[in-house]
């Protein structure tokens, strides 16, 4: 796990970057109007809320009163109220999904692996009175059953990197998102059964020279495949363990959201802290064998 200041200094360079482009768009545009400064910068509000992933806390205010408040004075001289707190967490949205999609992600090795999981926002028992997601959160089914929330669409490489991401409600079926989530890959895609689909195969080839490789069913007829594929399709369990790390390290998956803002800064939080872990689930092929010639 990172250490504090290095977390804190790695996206404080990141801000300084940033902050200045992005708060000269807003004013131009029109879309911001000039503020007095808050009392924690946009860097510690970015520091607070990923390093809560990285914590063994279950509950965020818990975490902010008993942890934050209480050992991180010296850190942070500036720190405001709970309830002021969490009025700022929607100002850190666009910088967070700037930092993770430029600084957080990893590069494509030619194996990767596509999958996606589903984001319940309350019990089913509860879906006719939840209120806060009602207009986005959509019903949706798994191999485990129905939910309703969203799906959190994931494309990793062979070293337990995120390469790409995308989140919809949780009716959207999982082909739908491929083609942008795969726009910078290369070499061989492995997904589950919920990807077969000839046109698919053929979209990908023809756009991006990507190999769609998935099992079939068994109403299917069967077809020869490469052992390495082969191989690596039974490796493909490195995705599932990436999503059990999210949920249950990172926590991106809980039923007290109270704002859709907030919920898409709970999982972009997530997703950086499981990022910047320095070990990571790999299959360990860079110091394997070539699986063909």
């Amino acid at each position: 796990m990172d250490s504090l200041l290095e977390l804190f200094c790695d996206v404080d360079d990141f801000c300084k970057a940033f902050l200045p482009h992005w708060e000269r768009h807003l004013l131009t545009s029109g879309l911001k109007q000039r503020q007095r400064e808050r009392s924690l910068s946009i860097s510690e509000i970015m520091t607070i809320l990923i390093a809560f992933h990285q914590s063994h806390y279950r509950n965020f205010k818990a975490y902010y009163t008993e942890h934050v408040c209480k050992h991180w004075r010296a850190e942070f001289p500036n720190l405001v109220s709970y309830t002021r707190f969490v009025e700022y967490i929607p100002s850190a949205f666009v910088p967070l999904v700037i930092y993770l999609r430029y600084c957080c992600l990893g590069k494509c090795t030619g194996i990767s692996f596509i999958d996606s999981t589903a984001l319940a926002v309350c019990s089913n028992q509860r879906i006719h009175a939840h209120r806060v997601f009602f207009e986005q959160a959509q019903r949706g089914k798994t191999s485990s059953g129905w939910f309703f929330g969203f799906k959190l669409h994931l494309v990793v490489n062979d070293r337990g990197e995120i390469l790409a991401f995308c989140l919809t409600p949780g009716n959207v079926d999982d082909r739908k998102p491929v083609v942008r989530l795969v726009k910078q890959l290369f070499g061989k895609l492995f997904g589950d059964k919920g990807y077969l689909s000839e046109t698919l195969r053929r979209t990908l080839w023809d756009l991006f020279n990507l190999r769609l490789i998935t099992k079939v069913r068994k109403n299917m007829k069967n077809h020869l495949m490469e052992l390495s594929d082969r191989i690596l399709l039974r490796r493909r369990a490195i995705i599932e363990s990436i999503i059990d790390q999210l949920k249950n390290i990172s926590q991106i998956e809980h039923s007290r959201h109270r704002s859709f803002t907030n919920f898409l800064v709970n999982v972009i939080c997530g997703l950086i802290a499981y990022c910047r872990r320095p070990a990571k689930p790999s299959l360990g092929l860079d110091d394997a064998l070539p699986l063909s010639a």
